[in-house]
C-alpha cells in the first residue's frame, strides 16, 4: 500500500493493471472473486440515462451514490444527494445540481465496492492523514453508436474539483479508443488505455487533469459501451 501513495506523491497519479488492482485492494481474493465480480459488472446493465448533458448527447448513463468517511471510522454511505461540479472543472454540465439515479443498495453495501472504497480511502489517507472525506461513487457507461460517438468525458481534459480520483474500468465491448490521458502543468505526461477488468488510474486531481478520447463501435452493426467506476474523494 505504501507504494501508491508514494506514487502519487512523486508524479501526481499511478496506474494498476486489473491483477494488481484485485491483489491491492482485495489480497484475501473473496470480494473481487470471479463471482462477486460478475455480479458487481453487471450491474452496468441497469443505468439510467443522464439527462443533463449539455451537448444533447444520448451516450451516457449512469448511477450515483455519496458515502462519508471520519478519520477512525468505517465508510458510511449517505442520504442521496445531487452530484454537483462548477463550472470551471465542468463548463459543459457543471454549474446545477444534477440527480441521477442511486446505485443499488445490493452494489452501494456489496463485498466489491466495499472493497474498492476502503482500498481507495486507505492510499489516499496516506497522503492526507486524519481526513474526513466526502465520497462519490459514480457508475458509467458510455455507449457508442455508428452515428453517435462516445464521449468518456465530454467537458475535455479536466480536473474533477476533488482532492484524490480513482478510475476504474469494469468492461468495454466493441469498441476502439478511449484512451487516458494524463496533463501536468498544461504538458501530456502519459497516455494508456484501460484495456481490462480492474485495470485503475489513482490521481490526485490538484495536480493532475485528465481526459479519455472518444470511443467509435468497432463493428457498426453491434452494440460497443465502456463501462467504468469513479470514485472521487474530497476533504471536508
Amino acid at each position: 500500500m505504501t507504494d501508491l501513495p508514494a506514487a502519487i506523491a512523486a508524479t501526481g497519479y499511478v496506474s494498476l493493471h486489473g491483477e494488481a488492482t484485485r491483489a491491492t485492494f482485495d489480497p484475501a481474493g473473496t470480494a473481487l472473486s470471479a463471482a462477486e465480480w460478475a455480479r458487481f459488472a453487471d450491474s452496468w446493465n441497469d443505468l439510467r440515462p443522464d439527462s443533463f448533458m449539455a451537448d444533447g448527447g444520448r451516450y451516457r448513463l449512469r448511477r450515483h451514490a455519496t458515502y462519508v468517511a471520519a478519520p477512525g471510522r468505517p465508510i458510511a454511505r449517505a442520504a442521496h444527494q445531487p452530484h454537483y461540479q462548477a463550472v470551471v472543472h465542468n463548463p459543459l454540465n457543471g454549474g446545477i445540481q444534477r440527480w441521477f439515479e442511486p446505485v443499488e443498495p445490493s452494489i452501494g453495501e456489496g463485498p466489491a465496492l466495499t472493497a474498492l472504497l476502503a482500498g481507495a480511502r486507505a492510499v489516499f489517507d496516506h497522503r492526507a492523514p486524519g481526513a474526513s472525506w466526502h465520497i462519490e461513487v459514480h457508475q458509467f457507461r458510455i455507449e457508442a453508436r455508428p452515428d453517435e460517438a462516445g464521449q468518456p468525458t465530454p467537458e475535455g481534459m479536466h480536473s474533477d474539483g476533488v482532492d484524490y480520483v480513482m478510475v476504474m474500468l469494469v468492461g468495454r465491448e466493441n469498441v476502439e479508443g478511449g484512451v487516458t490521458g494524463i496533463e501536468i502543468d498544461g504538458r501530456e505526461e502519459a497516455s494508456f488505455t484501460l484495456s481490462h477488468a480492474a485495470d485503475a488510474v489513482l490521481l490526485d486531481d490538484r495536480r493532475v487533469k485528465h481526459g479519455v478520447t472518444p470511443i467509435h463501435p468497432i463493428d457498426p452493426s453491434l452494440p460497443g459501451h465502456r463501462d467504468v467506476l469513479v470514485l472521487t474523494f474530497l476533504r471536508r
